[in-house]
Order: structure tokens, then sequence, then C-alpha cells
């Protein structure tokens, strides 16, 4: 079954389609993302803003012809953290859906976590150890732990790269002063969300999202980006901090020719590999596995298990 799915992010929308078969993903023809930065402003104003709505119709409309090009069986689409969270998410969703027809919802938070969850871990083995996986998305944090196929706790925290961003750095590049109250609020909002009985389990992490593949992908200099060499790459903490002291000195125009760096990402960054490091922290990681396995392929295994409609 080839199942199409489109997340429409807090800061990126993205497709993958999949071929589904037993309940394994066997390929994946088509994958992209575009930073649409849909949660721009919704932190204060509590409503998605029209150029931000405009940006994701556009690459909304270009991923409709590519799915049309690609003989789906289903289309599916999920809506995240800016769009639970704004006045107007509702209304956005239903006119995706009656423009470009692509089944779209908006998804709790816990559905996020264990969509998430499910695609980070659908391809490992039934008894692996106790796990957490961290999602740094635009407008919150998913941090879900489980053993196997097995999810034991999950949380969906209202911290975000584009959240983050638009609260504390306010200066280009960040003074030193802005990055440690986004630190401490971090570290609060992380350690206050999870037990610490959940805390001390966890022996092995797995980050999925633009964070920790824009972390893999400038350690190695990657220009193309290549997929190979950001899925399992191990990346330690003390290599994002080392890269939160390189890009926190860096202004946003300078950021976007750091190699490895997408340029739409520049203006987030340095609020993710925060949220990155203050997240591995909370589970006392020294690395975690970077995995481009997500939420899109969660989303696509999920729609090819259900009923035919």
């Amino acid at each position: 079954m080839r199942i199409a799915v489109i997340d429409v992010g807090t800061n990126s929308t993205r497709l993958t389609i999949a071929d589904v078969v037993d309940g394994v993903i066997t390929a994946e023809p088509e994958r992209r993302t575009t930073v649409t930065r849909l949660g721009q402003g919704v932190d204060h104003s509590g409503v998605l803003a029209d150029d931000a709505m405009a940006r994701v119709e556009r690459t909304v409309a270009e991923y409709r012809a590519v799915i049309d090009d690609n003989d789906v069986d289903a289309v599916t689409g999920v809506l995240t953290s800016a769009v639970r969270d704004a006045r107007n998410g509702g209304e956005f969703t239903k006119k995706l859906n009656n423009t470009y027809n692509i089944n779209a919802r908006t998804i709790t938070g816990d559905e996020e976590a264990r969509l998430t969850y499910l695609g980070a871990t659908s391809d490992r083995p039934a008894g692996s150890e106790p796990t957490v996986v961290i999602d740094v998305g635009g407008g919150s944090t998913e941090l879900v732990v489980g053993q196997g196929a097995h999810v034991d706790f999950h949380v969906s925290t209202q911290a975000g790269v584009v959240r983050q961003s638009e609260r504390f750095l306010k200066s280009d590049p960040p003074r030193p002063e802005e990055l440690h109250l986004l630190q401490q609020e971090a570290h609060e909002i992380f350690t206050a969300a999870v037990p610490l009985s959940e805390r001390a389990r966890v022996t092995k992490g797995i980050a999925v999202g633009g964070t920790p593949t824009s972390c893999a992908a400038m350690l190695q200099e990657l220009d193309p980006y290549d997929s190979s060499k950001v899925h399992g790459f191990r990346l330690l903490r003390a290599q994002a901090e080392m890269l939160l002291a390189r890009l926190a000195q860096l202004t946003v125009e300078e950021r976007r020719h750091v190699t490895g760096l997408q340029a739409g990402r520049a203006e987030a960054i340095v609020a993710g590999v925060v949220l990155l490091i203050e997240a591995m922290r909370t589970f006392d990681l020294s690395e975690v596995e970077v995995s481009e396995h997500d939420i899109l392929r969660g989303a696509a295994l999920d729609r090819a298990a259900a009923p035919a409609s």
C-alpha cells in the first residue's frame, strides 16, 4: 500500500510517500521538507498569520502535485502545535482539506508523541532497552519513553524552536543572558514534565526532527545533505554544546551559510540546540542516536493499519 503523509508543523511542512507491506515500510520514494514557519507569532498573537498560512499553502500545493504523480492509495495529513494553539487553526485545517484533499487533521500532543515513537522505533527489535524519543519541534517538544514497541510514558511540552526563539532570543546574535534564560526555562519545563522515575530508567536516546538532523549534517559538513550519513549518527552532548557555542556567536545571516544547515533553519537552530541539550540533560544522556524515522513514518504506518474507508 502506498501512503502519502503531509506533516504541517510549526517550523516546517514535510512530505513522505511510503510503501507499506505487512506493517513494514519497504521504500520511501519521496521525502521532502520545506521551512514554512507556520508558528510565526502564534505564541504572542494566538492566531496563524496570513503570510505564514500562505507559505504553507504554496508548499502543500507543490506536495499535492508530487502525490498526484506517484499513484498513491491513501493520503493523510497531520497538523501539530501551531494549529493546536491558534484560534484560527480549525479554519485553516478545513481550508487545506477543501482545497487540496489531503485528509488532514489536527492531532493532540499525546497523539503526536505516539506517532513519533511509532515511527522512530518501527524498525527496532522488540526487546530494546528503555529508550526516550526526543522530538524537538517548532512549538512543542515531545518526550516519549518506551521499550520495544510499547510506550510507557509520553508528554508534549510547550517548548519549541519557534516559540522559544520568539520568547527569548531578541538579539542577533543572541546575548548570553538570553541564552541563559532560555536554558533555564527549558530545564524547568522538561524536569517538571517527566517524573524522576522515568528519567532514571532510560538508558538510550533517539532524537528526531530538524534540530538533531541539522546537528549531524553540520558536524559532518554535508553539502548536499545525505540522509544515509545522518540516520543513525551518534550525536554526543559535548558535540551539541560545541555547536551551540559556535552558532550562538553568529548572526542569522551568517548561520545561513553554515555548511550542513538548511538556510531556512538559521533563525531557530540556536533555540533548537538548546532544547536538545536540555532534553539530553533531563535524561542524563551523554549521546543520542539521530533518526530520520519520525512522525511521518509513524503516520504512514498508522494509516496503513487503519480499516479501509
